[in-house]
């Protein structure tokens, strides 16, 4: 079977998109009325005009399959971010390597200490950040992060820039359950635009990177697209054709999608378009329909009071009093949660900056059971 960027060479995306700009009413009521869509037209129909004035129902529709696949769960996740070191330069990445940021990568030890504050908050689940830099991030840097915190990490997923499936191998093996990477814009020509140097300026290998990640064994597959770089409808329309083909390719792993919108960062780059909130949920519960079994993740990227109406109606993994600047928990108050210095280092500044607790006792009194651990390695292990 052909990659995905094979596929995607070829992918007409014109005629979805043509139906996401003139789907009728009737069209939409019918995809409501057999409780799911069923191709990617019907998922463009959900994304129309036409479907936003039947915001209320596909919201309900979206609990009620998210319920029936997933209960009333919340999986709970922290970042962790190891180095803000990166060669690329990413117009829009406050890691891009010519803003003037403090540079940091940390030290094995410190990196235990971070996640050790993590764990006391009740994370069981981290995800591991880098920027792209062979001398910072590599020579077996993170492997030995990922063997130390697995002793009492049960799940570690990675958010790297992308590697063959042999580099990954050994990161497997020491511990790590997931991998994901975005794509950021699914627009090729907006994509070289944007990365105008560096490794991650290859449009078509970073596509196929979930595929190697499978190859080389991880058990869950996130990919997403960062919303703001090019027109929505689009990038969702791509997104969706993605999460399809890895379902059929990597049918052994979980797969997670994304939606993150573009959050001020240092640099000059203006977004190109706002997703509006509107519009967000309208693609949650597009995404919801088109992907039952699909989990779909919510970060701190979001302000609170938007995360607490969109947690019920499709969500099912959600990260909570993040940092994402390297070294950053160590800044956080314990008793009030509030940072005791600026972190000048961040890729972005958050939106939600609630403490895990407060986001749990919210997700609480919204019926909803926040999950901090759901796996073990003595699952997997012989």
């Amino acid at each position: 079977m052909p990659t995905f960027s094979e596929k995607y060479k070829t992918l007409d995306l014109d005629r979805p998109l043509d139906i996401a700009a003139t789907a009728s009413i009737a069209s939409v009521e019918r995809i409501l009325q057999q409780g799911r869509a069923r191709s990617l037209e019907e998922f463009a129909a959900l994304l129309s005009p036409a479907a936003e004035g039947y915001l209320e129902p596909l919201c309900h529709l979206s609990q009620k399959i998210t319920q029936k696949h997933f209960g009333k769960t919340m999986r709970m996740f922290a970042p962790l971010y190891l180095s803000n070191e990166c060669v690329n330069v990413c117009k829009y990445c406050g890691f891009s390597r010519h803003n003037d940021i403090p540079r940091i990568t940390l030290e094995l030890e410190t990196v235990e200490a971070e996640a050790r504050i993590l764990h006391k908050q009740g994370f069981r689940s981290i995800l591991l950040v880098a920027g792209e830099h062979p001398k910072y991030v590599s020579n077996g840097y993170v492997e030995e992060c990922v063997r130390r915190l697995s002793k009492f990490f049960p799940s570690i997923a990675l958010e790297l820039g992308p590697l063959e499936s042999e580099r990954y191998q050994p990161l497997v093996a020491a511990g790590c359950e997931a991998l994901l990477v975005y794509q950021e814009t699914y627009h090729e020509e907006t994509y070289r635009s944007l990365h105008t140097a560096g490794p991650k300026k290859h449009f078509h290998w970073r596509m196929d990177t979930p595929e190697r990640a499978y190859a080389a064994g991880f058990r869950r597959l996130g990919i997403g697209a960062l919303f703001g770089l090019h027109d929505w409808h689009r990038e969702a329309l791509a997104l969706a054709s993605h999460a399809e083909h890895l379902l059929q390719v990597c049918w052994k792993a979980q797969l997670n999608v994304s939606m993150p919108r573009m959050r001020p960062a240092k640099g000059e780059f203006e977004q190109v378009e706002f997703l509006k909130d509107h519009h967000f949920v309208q693609l949650i519960t597009a995404l919801r329909l088109f992907l039952p079994h699909a989990g779909i993740t919510l970060s701190t990227r979001e302000p609170a009071t938007l995360r607490d109406g969109l947690a019920p109606i499709g969500i099912t993994t959600m990260s909570a009093g993040s940092s994402t600047e390297p070294g950053g928990y160590s800044s956080f108050d314990e008793s009030t949660f509030q940072q005791t210095r600026e972190q000048e280092g961040e890729q972005f500044h958050i939106a939600d900056e609630r403490s895990p607790k407060e986001v749990a006792a919210v997700l609480a009194r919204l019926g909803y059971e926040p999950v901090w651990k759901d796996f073990d390695q003595s699952l997997v292990r012989a």
